[in-house]
């Protein structure tokens, strides 16, 4: 085996102390800066033969056995798996073979995606030891572009609420301070990226699971519109409260990623009939005179002033762009009843029989959930459906004078790890596990296509998300909008002192 490519002890012990290029670049490439380097530009670096997959994986998997004890970010690893893939992806470059756009890059999914051969525990001990024989569509289509699978990420319990721990492996921390929480319900996906983990992460959000965490890990996160990215084995199949995606270091990268994951499937009936191919464009584009509408306070939704200081300060950012920007908002008061029961009905499809027979296998606050659900009439999720299309309406008829509506990603910093979901926020009190995430589902229950794009620190250096709301539909455009305040920012390139 040649210096250039370490053997698979080597990958997997991560005994290579130095990673050269190939093809004459200048230097040497350190774990660290293969690490961070962007996804498309490792991509465009393995293309060029300037990179193995295997140097890729190696010094993921150092960095893996270096900072995640520190986090928990990642609670599954097949570094065996990984090598095979790796050096399979090496076989095909040599001869001129590639698998796709993410051929040999590594690649962390959700433990809530079903992962062929690989332990997938959905965070409960009911399936702790539970092993797929079938891959979710996003693990799917992301291996058939080339990603290879290095590991899964840790989420909360079935994914339930925006703070990631559980009973099988405990909390994931935030890498900007370990005493905090990293958000949910794709915390471990943030932290993995934040920490330099995994270049590509997988995703899913229903209350604003890919939006939290990246707010609290200082990276981006999407929730596409509904059927951006099907699921063709959905129970409910025309929901629109829950989608899949994914999330990035930068706006770049998740567009990249979200290009090979994104597309049509017969089998899922909201999905879009338009090509993935799209979000591979370039995201630049003008802002002149772009309208945009500033949140006031979502009809009294409490924040935190730290959060609404850093957000409410970029206003002149949008300014900057070109924008013009006025304070507006929709009523969001259907969401109340739209988001609350339909949510509360779907849990207890999902685990209503399976509550019946581990009654003490769930926490409080799913319990409460699905027993909730469980209450609910015909005539109650009729109303919840009513208020549901109330919402849609007119939230699309606001999109029609505004292009974007921009609030913070969250309503308050990242809290204390083992506080299992804030009971206040500015003097209000919460009841209920979610109540503290209304940013996020108002947002969810409209449909729309989301982006949350660092913002800022609080005088603690906690970060802080700035989310990006577009019209129906019209996902690339937030990305093209989430792309240019990122470049005028910066924010997203400070990593954590721990990496």
């Amino acid at each position: 085996m040649s210096e250039n490519h370490p053997t698979r002890r080597e990958v997997l012990l991560g005994t290579a102390a130095a990673l050269f290029f190939n093809g004459g670049l200048e230097g040497e490439a350190t774990d660290s800066s293969i690490c961070f380097m962007s996804a498309v530009e490792m991509a465009r670096l393995i293309r060029a033969k300037k990179l193995s997959a295997r140097e890729a994986l190696a010094a993921h998997l150092k960095q893996i056995e270096r900072i995640n004890p520190k986090v928990n970010a990642i609670v599954t690893l097949v570094p065996e798996m990984a090598a095979d893939a790796a050096a399979k992806a090496d076989e095909m470059q040599a001869h001129k073979e590639t698998l796709g756009a993410l051929h040999g890059l590594p690649v962390a999914h959700k433990d809530l995606l079903e992962t062929r051969g690989i332990r997938t525990t959905f965070g409960s001990p009911l399936y702790k030891d539970y092993i797929p024989t079938e891959d979710n569509i996003v693990v799917d289509r992301m291996q058939r572009a080339g990603a290879i699978i290095i590991g899964k990420t840790n989420v909360p319990e079935f994914g339930a609420g925006s703070q990631t721990f559980n009973k099988v492996f405990g909390a994931t921390h935030n890498p900007y301070d370990l005493t905090k929480t990293c958000g949910g319900s794709s915390g471990g996906a943030a932290v993995s990226l934040a920490c330099g983990l995994a270049p590509v992460v997988s995703g899913t959000d229903t209350g604003g699971s890919l939006r939290n965490p990246a707010a609290f890990c200082n990276v981006v996160g999407f929730r596409p519109s509904i059927g951006r990215v099907p699921n063709p084995k959905a129970a409910f199949a025309w929901s629109t409260l829950g989608t899949s995606g994914c999330l990035g270091r930068s706006v770049a990268d998740l567009a990249f990623v979200l290009s090979t994951i994104a597309g049509p499937d017969s089998r899922a009936p909201l999905s879009i009939n338009e090509p993935g191919e799209l979000f591979a464009r370039p995201l630049d584009r003008s802002f002149k005179g772009a309208r945009v509408a500033w949140f006031k306070d979502l009809g009294g939704v409490p924040f935190d002033p730290r959060v609404r200081a850093v957000v409410d300060g970029h206003r002149k950012t949008f300014e900057s762009l070109g924008c013009v920007v006025e304070q507006a908002e929709p009523d969001f008061a259907p969401a109340e009843i739209a988001f609350r029961v339909l949510r509360a009905w779907n849990s207890a499809n999902t685990y209503g029989a399976r509550l019946h027979d581990h009654p003490d296998a769930f926490k409080d606050t799913l319990t409460g959930e699905i027993e909730e659900g469980m209450r609910l009439t015909g005539t109650d999720v009729a109303r919840a459906d009513t208020a549901h299309g109330q919402l849609w309406r007119g939230f699309q008829a606001f999109l029609e004078k505004y292009e974007y509506f921009v609030l913070p990603t969250t309503q308050l910093p990242p809290f204390d790890v083992d506080t299992p979901y804030p009971t206040e926020i500015a003097g209000v009190k919460f009841d209920n596990y979610i109540d503290w995430m209304k940013s996020c589902w108002y947002i969810s229950a409209t449909g729309n296509p989301a982006a949350s794009v660092p913002g800022g620190f609080t005088s603690e250096g906690l970060p802080v998300g700035v989310q990006i709301v577009g019209r129906n539909k019209e996902d690339f455009s937030v990305l093209q909008m989430a792309h240019a305040f990122e470049q005028a920012t910066g924010f997203g390139k400070k990593r954590p002192s721990i990496v």
